[in-house]
């Protein structure tokens, strides 16, 4: 009965989906099909033009139409509901991309195991034996596999269970006796166990560099969601200040266009009252005139005499020595005041908004860069730095667009400004130094020059203001003899070929601190791994004369 019902599987069903048939056609060559699934295979060949019967390759020279076996197609109906399904999944017959059990006859069923001893591959019902026969079950059996082939020695035709180590390749037991002999070998699954101990070392690295890649790219991410949120944070900010400022201005220019307004109606009105008393004035005089010249007319000498000292007296006069007319110099003050506010504004605007750009440009979320190798390698961060003439000591002269420092023993005349040294030949640079910079330093005579970085609130007097002799400023002392760096008032002696020229380079945010002898060569000569938490200044501390170059 079991056989009866195969043998009307196979009868009714698709050689290509293995199942029972589906709107059944029937070939010239006499197979059947489902529909769907000879019009799917032989779509795939209409570039070929060829067309043939997946069972017999019958090939036709056309495309045969196709049209539906009804009687099959009943057949099969009625058989479905008398309960008959498609063949079960452990007799499943093997197709074009499984592998095929070896022993099966006619149509072969797919195969459940392949034995490497064998080497055979074998459906459930042809592999009972390897689990029945006790010389079978010690037989290495795996998944299905096209390859078993590879495992047999094509020069003596025997199973390859050997390694040699020496030409690292699978052997078998008769090649150890002719090219391979004397090699060192040993059995195959030896040497896959030690490997296999590797593979899980291999693996278990494997998975610790996944967990800590995951680990960063899970860091990186929040990076990104903590710049994005600083970003928006600094442009809420940064509008906010802004508005404020354009209204503190606005507010600014209300106040200065309503004190002009009102002193303007002030000097109107005293002006109007005096020129109402100077209008008033002349009317008595014109009166007064008229008196007189009516006087003078009067014939009678009596009459005249008599009426005299009444009309003749005149009223105390205007005090006009108040007014001092100054012809187009009223307001003019105030409007070259307020330019005078403007081009100070435009000047901290220009200063500041280099470093409000340096800052943005700066932001750097990933590692820091390594530090440069080569001079044109640091040339890429130069900066141009110009020196502070608030921060001047009074024994300094600036010069050449105030990149040169000369030591002079007459004091210059420079303004009291709180920001100026007073007791040290020193000066700090205009622009604050963020992100990466370089620069260099050329200096000359025999009292050296003092390379430094400062924080902005470094004193300005007293032995603490010295660059070096405070936890507030770096310095490298460069003179003719030798090179000291200084740092908190701690000195280390530093060696390193002399040179007139000092490069600095500075990684503020990876607290870096670089300072090099510049030759024909660059040589590093002292470096500071620290934590800045200030913007900080290029100084010169000048004994003769330093200047900031110009990078070329």
């Amino acid at each position: 009965m079991a056989q009866r019902d195969q043998l009307d599987r196979e009868s009714f069903s698709c050689v290509i989906c293995l199942d029972l048939l589906k709107d059944p056609v029937t070939t010239t060559c006499g197979h059947n099909y489902c529909m769907s699934c000879i019009k799917g295979f032989w779509d795939g060949e209409d570039q070929r033009r060829i067309y043939s019967c997946p069972q017999c390759r019958e090939a036709f020279t056309s495309r045969p139409v196709l049209k539906k076996n009804t009687m099959l197609a009943a057949l099969v109906e009625q058989l479905k509901k008398t309960g008959l399904q498609a063949a079960p999944a452990d007799h499943c017959y093997a197709g074009p991309e499984d592998v095929a059990c070896d022993v099966c006859t006619g149509r072969k069923l797919k195969a459940f195991k392949s034995c490497l001893t064998c080497p055979a591959s074998y459906c459930k019902n042809h592999l009972q034996s390897h689990y029945d026969a006790a010389p079978l079950k010690k037989h290495k059996l795996v998944e299905p596999s096209e390859k078993l082939q590879e495992n047999i020695c094509s020069r003596h035709d025997e199973v390859m269970k050997i390694f040699c180590r020496t030409d690292k390749k699978c052997i078998c037991y008769l090649c150890t006796m002719d090219e391979h002999k004397g090699h060192d070998t040993v059995p195959a699954a030896a040497e896959r166990t030690e490997r296999q101990r590797e593979l899980e070392v291999s693996r278990l690295n494997i998975q610790q560099r996944i967990q800590h890649r995951e680990k960063d790219v899970k860091l990186l991410q929040q990076e990104v969601e903590a710049v994005s949120l600083s970003a928006g944070k600094a442009v809420e900010d940064s509008e906010k200040i802004f508005t404020r400022l354009i209204r503190l201005l606005q507010k600014r220019s209300s106040d200065v266009k309503q004190q002009i307004r009102s002193q303007q109606q002030t000097e109107v009105s005293r002006v109007n009252e005096l020129q109402e008393k100077l209008q008033q004035e002349i009317t008595e005089l014109k009166r007064k005139d008229a008196e007189l010249k009516q006087l003078s007319h009067t014939e009678d000498h009596n009459q005249f005499l008599h009426n005299y000292p009444s009309v003749s007296q005149l009223s105390e006069p205007t005090d006009s020595s108040s007014i001092n007319i100054r012809p187009l110099r009223y307001f003019e003050d105030v409007t070259a005041a307020v330019s005078q506010l403007r081009d100070k504004l435009q000047d901290i605007l220009r200063d500041k908004w280099t470093n409000i750009s340096l800052t943005v440009t700066e932001v750097d979320v990933l590692l820091p860069q390594p530090e440069p190798k080569t001079r044109a390698g640091f040339l890429k961060y130069s900066r141009e730095i110009t020196l502070d003439p608030n921060t001047v000591n009074k024994q300094l002269l600036l010069s050449d667009g105030n990149r040169k420092a000369t030591y002079t023993e007459q004091q210059q005349s420079y303004s009291s400004d709180t920001d100026r040294f007073t007791d040290h030949p020193q000066v700090l640079s205009r622009e604050s130094l963020t992100g990466r910079c370089y620069w260099e330093v050329e200096w000359r005579g025999g009292w050296g020059v003092h390379v430094a970085v400062a924080y902005k609130n470094i004193s300005r007097a007293g032995d603490e203001s010295l660059f070096g002799c405070n936890d507030k400023s770096w310095s490298l002392d460069c003179d003719t003899n030798s090179y000291v760096f200084y740092f908190n008032n701690i000195d280390t002696p530093v060696s390193g070929p002399r040179s007139s020229r000092v490069g600095v380079y500075l990684d503020h945010r990876a607290g870096i601190l670089s300072f090099y002898s510049v030759s024909e060569t660059m040589t590093l000569l002292h470096r500071v791994q620290t934590i800045f938490t200030q913007p900080l200044y290029a100084g010169l501390w000048v004994g003769d004369t330093a200047e900031l170059c110009e990078m070329k």
